[in-house]
């Protein structure tokens, strides 16, 4: 009975003792690491004070630092969390210091204004004076002060080299904070990118690595510095929407499938991509929007716009994936376009629910005489209504279907007349088509289901019939009023929902309230 259970347990050993070994050479590594500070600085500098430098005691001041100074870090949690993993090492310190990234770092922040930022929000400075104290061989005159000093250096660095990845990498706002009706799946920091910036050794390579380099931001960025003046607009406004346009391109939010369909809401244009070229192009309708006269401008709007209040119209900005089409679809009418359009005009026409194709419901049975109500008096929550399919249908002859929470979709419609109308922001949410059939094409191609959809389209006796897109394809509902065309020309539509203003004005509450010479550390 003994003789399996030692056959087990002997390799165990060996294991436990590498596992040890391995522990005990990562924990000295770190110990000697740390215990090179004193030499890295006395060598470069010959300042006596740092040859007393005790990495122990270091870490006791860091400490106190870091949280003294929580209320001053844009990460305060993870970053703790970082240094407290990493018993405390001022890597990036010791790692600067020595290469002469200090420099190479403060260059990158002093050339922030190109993307429309302050390079005082990186606290160049504070860390420049900083850094300068342990280069010279008087610049520290005490112990503590070296500790403290270094501590300080070390979250400054920290904290502003996070802040400059994330605004490049991100964006200086996060949109789901700012709009209402903002779905779209967007990537934010988290503790993995922030590990990885604190990790990053080659400083100029990775500097480089995270500017932006999409040919749009290209564009508007060389735009922006070069004070262009986009046609309708005065310098100082185009200096604004150049702004917000590179700082919505700096989102992670956008399409990264090879196929997918993309709604511009201002440009009132859809588009199916494909390898990164448009392969179909329309017009389309969307929701109503709330600056719809253009009326309010960058350069002229209240504090108040600083909130997004949406028209109840507004289409949202949102993912999804085109699952299924419903050729000739039954149209269930929303309760809020029932209650204040629908019963308001059967109250007007007793015949207009019947000449409109509209079934009505009570309790789930379909009331045969419709026309016998009294509208102006009857209960609206009592009744639902469907209109059937049909040439008046308000969904046209087919809709395309993907999950969200807005639920819209987009349809085509019997209104063609607003298509050839320049503003055309006059759904109650959903996107209208101008070329349903095409879009149809472009999804499904010749294929069967294809032909169904033809023929169902064309059909005198129409019944609703659902079909599955074999191949699902994303698409992107979008809020773009600024963008070069593929000349490079600039191209420009008015704020129809008012975004622009609300992006505007929280960028500029960040950016006016940069101080220079104020520390944002607790000084000692």
């Amino acid at each position: 009975m003994k003789f399996p259970y030692s056959i087990v347990k002997r390799p165990a050993y060996p294991v436990f003792i590498l596992l040890l070994c391995l522990l005990t050479t990562t924990f000295q590594s770190c110990k000697k690491k740390r215990s090179d500070m004193a030499n890295i600085l006395f060598k470069r500098t010959q300042n006596i004070v740092f040859k007393q430098l005790d990495p122990d005691d270091f870490a006791v001041v860091f400490k106190h630092v870091l949280d003294s100074d929580k209320a001053n870090l844009t990460n305060p949690v993870r970053i703790k969390t970082y240094y407290v993993n990493n018993d405390y090492d001022p890597a990036l310190f010791l790692a600067y210091f020595q290469n002469g990234d200090f420099k190479t770092m403060l260059d990158y922040f002093d050339k922030a204004d190109e993307h429309g930022l302050d390079s005082n929000m990186f606290q160049p400075q504070q860390i420049r004076a900083l850094a300068s104290k342990f280069y010279s061989k008087n610049g520290i005159k005490t112990l503590d002060e070296a500790y403290h000093d270094m501590a300080q250096l070390e979250l400054l660095t920290a904290n502003s080299l996070i802040n400059y990845t994330n605004y490049l990498k991100f964006g200086l706002i996060n949109p789901k904070r700012i709009y209402s009706r903002y779905f779209m799946a967007t990537k934010r920091p988290d503790s993995t990118s922030i590990k990885q910036v604190l990790q990053a050794r080659n400083l100029k390579i990775y500097l480089d690595t995270i500017q932006p380099n999409d040919p749009q931001y290209k564009i508007l960025q060389k735009a922006y510095l070069s004070g262009t003046v986009i046609p309708g607009l005065s310098k100082d406004e185009s200096q604004r929407l150049l702004l917000i346009s590179m700082e919505r391109l700096r989102w992670q939010n956008k399409p990264t499938e090879v196929k997918y369909v993309l709604v511009n809401i201002p440009d009132f244009k859809l588009d199916v991509m494909d390898s990164g070229k448009s392969v179909l192009n329309m017009k389309v309708c969307v929701g109503q929007g709330r600056n719809m006269d253009n009326a309010k401008t960058l350069i002229h709007f209240d504090d108040t716009d600083r909130y997004d209040k949406p028209n109840p119209h507004e289409t949202p900005m949102l993912n999804s994936v085109i699952h299924s089409v419903q050729v000739n679809p039954v149209w269930n009418i929303p309760e809020s376009i029932a209650n204040k359009e629908i019963m308001v005009e059967a109250a007007k026409d007793p015949y207009y629910l019947a000449n409109k194709n509209i079934d009505v419901y009570k309790n789930g049975d379909k009331i045969p005489d419709p026309e016998t109500i009294d509208w102006s008096t009857a209960n609206k929550s009592d009744f639902e209504f469907k209109q059937k399919p049909g040439a008046d249908n308000s969904l046209g002859k087919i809709k395309f279907l993907f999950n969200n929470h807005s639920n819209v979709y987009l349809h085509d419609t019997p209104a063609k007349s607003a298509f050839y109308k320049a503003m055309r922001a006059v759904s109650h949410g959903c996107v209208r088509l101008g070329n349903p059939e095409g879009l149809a094409l472009a999804l499904f191609g010749q294929s069967d289901e294809y032909n169904t959809i033809d023929e169902d389209m064309k059909s005198d006796n129409p019944a609703p019939t659902d079909i599955d897109l074999p191949n699902k394809t994303a698409v992107y509902i979008t809020y773009t009023t600024c963008w070069a065309d593929s000349t490079g020309v600039i191209q420009y539509r008015p704020d129809v929902y008012g975004l622009d203003i609300v992006l505007y004005a929280h960028m500029a509450k960040i950016l006016d309230n940069v101080k220079p010479n104020v520390p944002t550390l607790a000084a000692r």
